[in-house]
Parts: C-alpha cells; structure tokens; sequence
C-alpha cells in the first residue's frame, strides 16, 4: 500500500484534534465537566480538581473522522471502530455519571463489565465472519498455538484486560497519550509490514489523534481524556493487535500498561494477604511520585520505556 496515505492519515488525525481542542475545551468548561481527584492520591493532583475531563472525544472524533475517510470500509475497519468507540462509549457513560454525581466513581464494576462484555462478544462475532484466524502466533520462536473456539474468550480477555490496563495508566498528564502513541505507532509498521491497510491507517490516525490530543494534555494539562479516552484507546490496541496476529506481542509492545496494572494486583492481593502494601500507591506511577519524582520526570520515564519495549517488539516480529 502507499506509506504516504497512512501519514496522510496521521497527519490529518493530528490536525483534527488540534484544531478541535480549543472548541472542545472551553465547551467542557462550561458544561462544568470537571475532573473528580482522588481525595487518598497524591496531594499534588489535588490542584489538578475542575480541569475539564471527556477530553477523550477529542481522540475519538478525529479517529474516525480520519479512519472514515481514508480507509476502506471493510470489515477490518467496522471491527475496529466498533472496539475502540464501543468501549469509547462506556467511558463515556462512566466519566458522566462521575460528573453528574460529582464523585471519583462512575459506573460500577459490574456495570462497566458488562458493557465491555457486550462489545467484545460482537467484536468475536464479527471475526468469526470475517474467517479471522483462530491459531496464536508465538512470536519468539516459529510457532502457532491452534485455540479453535477457545480463541474467542480468549479475546475478550484481551480486550478486558488491555482497556483496564490502559484505563490504569491514564494517571499523569500527558501520560497515557504518550505510551499509546508509541504502541500504536508499532502496530502501524507491523500493519504495514503485513500488508494491513486498513489496521495501518488506524493505527495511524490512533497515533495523529493522540498526539493531538497531547497538545492540550501536556503537563500542565489544559484537560484530561477521561474513561472515554482511556477505554476506547485500549479496546482500539488490543483489536489491531488481533487483527495483525500478533496478540502476545502485545504484552511486549504494551509492556507500559502490562506493568501498571500489574502494580494494582499486587497491591490489592499483598494488602488483602498480609496487611501490607509493596508500593507507596498504585498504579505505580504514582510509587515513583511518592518518593520523589516529578511528575514530568515519570511521564519521560515511562514514554522511554515504551519506546524500547515498542522497538524490541518489532525487532522480534521480524519488521526491524
């Protein structure tokens, strides 16, 4: 396919969301869209109260404004918008009703389960039409795992686990746009690599439209994604990650979110165990902000890590 239509595509993704910012931003000042703080966080994000929040939309409408207009519309284009403004969706309803009840907590547990559920099975549904292949790529040695059936719980696990991982990692400005710009920008060579053309001008316009975004949620943040962003851009990564076969590489090429969420299990299962806690808070990095970094010093951090996890992942996929 033609390289110079997926950085047209991630060119215009990121003047989308960078031209719609000042519109979006005052709009959710006035609506009174605030963001709710954590009241046992850090206190230095207790300043952060009232910065607009939903911010996400900004992502998602540049998304698929770009994705509508340059890619095909296949079934690889349906399932993916689908994943990412499905899940889009339910932050959305969550980051509302946090608003409206004016309190840190939307949408309960259950419910935001069962909304992911809903996606995910018809995302499964959709694969099954399109003949998706059910074998699992291992992509340290030359090996495919045949799961038949089982490979769609599988996916939903995935997209489960990816959009809550994200969803976690989406605690500091500029954080969260950063490492899923990197992860998708890898997704978009291997599409590219693989022939993809569709999965490759997402990824790409994923890429535009965060960076975009990043414009405004730099530290200090003139406004936050929300659920609504942080939803939608993991049920977006896991599905290019199933689209392009490369599913376990995501827990490389993702290793940013792998780690974040992984701070938060262990936290939860030392405290409830032993009564005592391994970090100073989870997600860890606001471990590292307790001991005394600063939060543009973590932010950096983390983005280098994503970085080279990102070119290790795609050394390993063969593309590099």
């Amino acid at each position: 396919m033609d390289f110079n239509v997926v950085m047209i595509a991630l060119g215009a993704a990121f003047v989308l969301a960078v031209i719609m910012g000042p519109l979006f931003i005052p709009l959710l000042k006035r609506l009174k869209f605030g963001q709710q703080i954590r009241s046992d966080g850090p206190q230095g994000h207790l300043k952060k109260a009232g910065t607009p929040t939903m911010g996400g939309t900004i992502i998602l409408l540049a998304l698929a404004l770009v994705v509508l207009r340059f890619a095909d519309k296949s079934i690889e284009t349906v399932i993916l918008l689908i994943a990412t403004l499905g899940y889009g969706l339910i932050g959305f309803l969550d980051d509302y009703i946090k608003i409206l009840l004016k309190r840190s907590l939307g949408l309960t547990a259950k419910q935001k389960l069962l909304g992911q559920l809903i996606v995910s099975v018809i995302v499964c549904i959709l694969l099954a039409q399109l003949g998706h292949s059910t074998d699992v790529k291992v992509p340290f040695i030359d090996y495919t795992i045949p799961l038949g059936w089982f490979y769609y719980p599988f996916v939903v696990i995935m997209m489960l686990g990816t959009s809550n991982a994200v969803n976690f990692t989406d605690g500091l400005d500029g954080l969260l746009a950063g490492t899923s710009a990197v992860a998708f920008g890898a997704y978009a060579v291997i599409a590219l690599n693989t022939t993809q053309p569709d999965v490759a001008i997402f990824s790409a316009a994923m890429v535009g439209a965060v960076l975009g975004f990043l414009v405004f949620n730099a530290h200090p943040a003139k406004v936050f994604m929300g659920d609504t962003g942080s939803l939608g851009i993991g049920g977006g990564l896991a599905l290019v990650a199933v689209l392009t076969k490369s599913e376990i590489l995501l827990v490389l090429i993702g290793g940013v979110f792998v780690v974040e969420v992984l701070s938060v299990i262990i936290q939860v299962v030392s405290f409830k165990t032993r009564g005592k806690r391994v970090f100073k808070m989870s997600p860890i990095h606001h471990h590292f902000e307790l001991v005394g970094w600063s939060e543009w010093r973590v932010v950096i951090t983390f983005w280098t890590t994503g970085i080279v996890l990102a070119v290790i992942g795609l050394y390993l996929n063969e593309v590099l």
